[in-house]
């Protein structure tokens, strides 16, 4: 007979259960997780044997879930953010222990934000680890897995469960090469001229963004990159054009010229966003009034 003992069944044996679920993939879970593959192995045996079911099984090159392992993701969840909300209330001081946060953030929130933060922090003492990415069109299930825990985006997503505040305000702009062209001086010049445009790896656009115009009549777009960082390299020497916020002259697009759009257009609102489990957990408290403060400040110097 198995010996059946459920407080094998600790935090860090469903968090790995969780990870094994979100990558289908042992060798992924175990880099996501820092350990060896043979450690996520034998915690995943741990588990077949306690839960009595296979909860995966190999499909191809990846690991294809149960039904019973699809049933298990949300109770399991809820598991951890219960354990987790037991050191919410605990004595906190940033520099007696140490914090990483994983951030889903643009070129443009990145660079703006978490440089300044990091240094500052590191400066003051504070043992701080961050890992970033890409937010794209930024979906719930991303803070609901706790992939990250925090995500700054001009399109935060919606739920019940799901907070989010108001960063700063940015309007757009056209990003040129002074060298090679004018800006458009009108919506019939800029709809006709070549854009550059970024599309994150869902497919959808950045210029999502654009709102009270009709998109429609844009020229389609004579590059499609993946991220920001990539514009420069295609508008200088060119007369390709970009369109991205103001604020991108302080990161990304530091290197091009740039001018007003020539039509009116709603501004781009930033937002920070991140999941009830964080709410009252004292470090998330710390990092969302450093991201504040920084982006208080941005916006100060953008007016």
């Amino acid at each position: 007979m198995n010996k059946f003992d459920f407080t094998d069944l600790d935090g860090k044996v469903l968090r790995c259960f969780l990870v094994i679920l979100e990558e289908s993939s042992v060798s992924r879970a175990a880099d996501r997780l820092g350990v060896t593959q043979s450690a996520v192995s034998h915690t995943l045996a741990k588990l077949r044997a306690v839960l009595g079911d296979p909860l995966f099984v190999r499909s191809g090159q990846g690991l294809t879930p149960t039904e019973r392992a699809l049933s298990l993701r949300e109770p399991v969840q809820r598991v951890l953010d219960g354990i987790k909300s037991l050191t919410d209330a605990r004595p906190f001081d940033p520099l007696g222990e140490a914090m990483h946060f994983d951030i889903a953030a643009n070129d443009l929130q990145r660079e703006l934000i978490f440089p300044e933060l990091l240094h500052r922090a590191r400066s003051e003492g504070v043992r701080l680890s961050l890992g970033f990415v890409p937010s794209g069109v930024p979906d719930p299930a991303l803070l609901r897995s706790d992939r990250c825990q925090l995500v700054l985006t001009p399109l935060p997503p919606d739920g019940p469960d799901i907070y989010q505040r108001h960063l700063f305000t940015s309007p757009l702009q056209i990003y040129y090469d002074a060298s090679h062209r004018s800006p458009p001086d009108s919506w019939q010049s800029y709809c006709a001229a070549e854009h550059v445009e970024v599309r994150f790896s869902d497919g959808r656009s950045a210029n999502v963004v654009m709102r009270g115009v009709d998109q429609s009549q844009i020229r389609p777009p004579t590059v499609i990159l993946p991220h920001f960082g990539a514009i420069p390299a295609f508008v200088k020497g060119s007369d390709l054009i970009s369109t991205d916020t103001t604020l991108m002259k302080l990161g990304p697009l530091a290197a091009l010229d740039c001018a007003p759009l020539p039509f009116a257009c709603d501004p781009v609102s930033i937002y920070m966003v991140w999941h009830e489990r964080s709410t009252a957990d004292p470090a998330h408290r710390w990092l969302r009034a450093r991201v504040e403060a920084i982006a208080a400040r941005l916006q100060r110097g953008a007016q």
